[in-house]
């Protein structure tokens, strides 16, 4: 068997990720993991989801797998599978057995975006078992206390065909996250690209302004990400009508009509 990619320190996060808390987050992230109780981390696409659990392995010390769920994604994928090399077959752990074997976080990210097999695969990990079947060796992979597992989705995408059935969703603590207020949201745009106060608090106060078209012709309004990325555009030299632009308004629509409506109000601000 192929050893576990997580005895490298590749997976470790040396230094401390920016990350500011909206809330009791931490402490019940913490209490979670203490306890051996899994975690749902839901809320819209930007809002600091990804930047959490990296904050989180980091305090907790712990190696940090992320895996990012798409449609292909299947529970070979995440369990292993029997691999050929120079005529010889040999078995590869896939990023989550990999996880339960060293201990370490293991994130799901966009977990509704996985195949229906997928989420089969970590109910044993996400209930008082904590075991991880690999029915291709006939091994049941018991996870030592240091393992977490955690996943997340958009609320936003649900749909029938895509949402958590209710046998997973109670099997989790979960965390809501939203977009900071904006007084927190300046800050941190402010930290992650280096731009002053009042330019942060104006990019802020456009995204404001495009989640307030949510529903109207946009799926989803500015998110904090594309606000720092804009940000970012402006603080090497690009005008910010601009930055707004190509980061946030091609971003977030296709629609010519709702571009021209954002555009307008990025050009009533700047």
């Amino acid at each position: 068997m192929q050893a576990s990619p997580l005895q490298t320190e590749e997976n470790f996060i040396s230094e401390e990720p920016y990350y500011e808390a909206t809330g009791q987050e931490i402490a019940i992230f913490e209490a979670a993991y203490q306890n051996g109780l899994p975690v749902l981390i839901k809320g819209p696409t930007g809002c600091g989801k990804s930047r959490f659990m990296e904050y989180m392995a980091w305090r907790l010390k712990r190696p940090l797998v992320t895996v990012s769920c798409h449609d292909d994604l299947t529970a070979s994928d995440l369990v292993g599978r029997y691999l050929i090399k120079g005529g010889e077959t040999s078995w590869v752990d896939g990023p989550l057995a990999s996880a339960v074997r060293a201990g370490a976080i293991c994130y799901l990210d966009e977990i509704v975006e996985a195949r229906k097999d997928t989420m089969v695969v970590i109910h044993p990990l996400a209930d008082d078992r904590r075991v991880l079947p690999m029915e291709k060796r006939g091994e049941l992979l018991r996870a030592t206390p240091e393992f977490c597992l955690a996943i997340s989705y958009n609320p936003g995408y649900q749909s029938v065909l895509k949402d958590l059935k209710q046998s997973t969703r109670q099997r989790f603590v979960a965390l809501e996250f939203d977009y900071p207020e904006a007084a927190l949201e300046q800050q941190i745009v402010e930290k992650e690209s280096g731009v002053d106060g009042e330019m942060a608090a104006k990019l802020v106060k456009f995204a404001a302004m495009t989640r307030n078209l949510k529903g109207s012709g946009l799926e989803e309004g500015a998110s904090t990400r594309l606000l720092v990325h804009a940000a970012k555009l402006i603080a090497s030299g690009v005008t910010p009508v601009d930055a707004c632009h190509s980061a946030i308004a091609q971003a977030l629509s296709d629609d010519h009509e709702m571009l021209t409506a954002i555009n307008e109000l990025s050009a009533s601000l700047f």
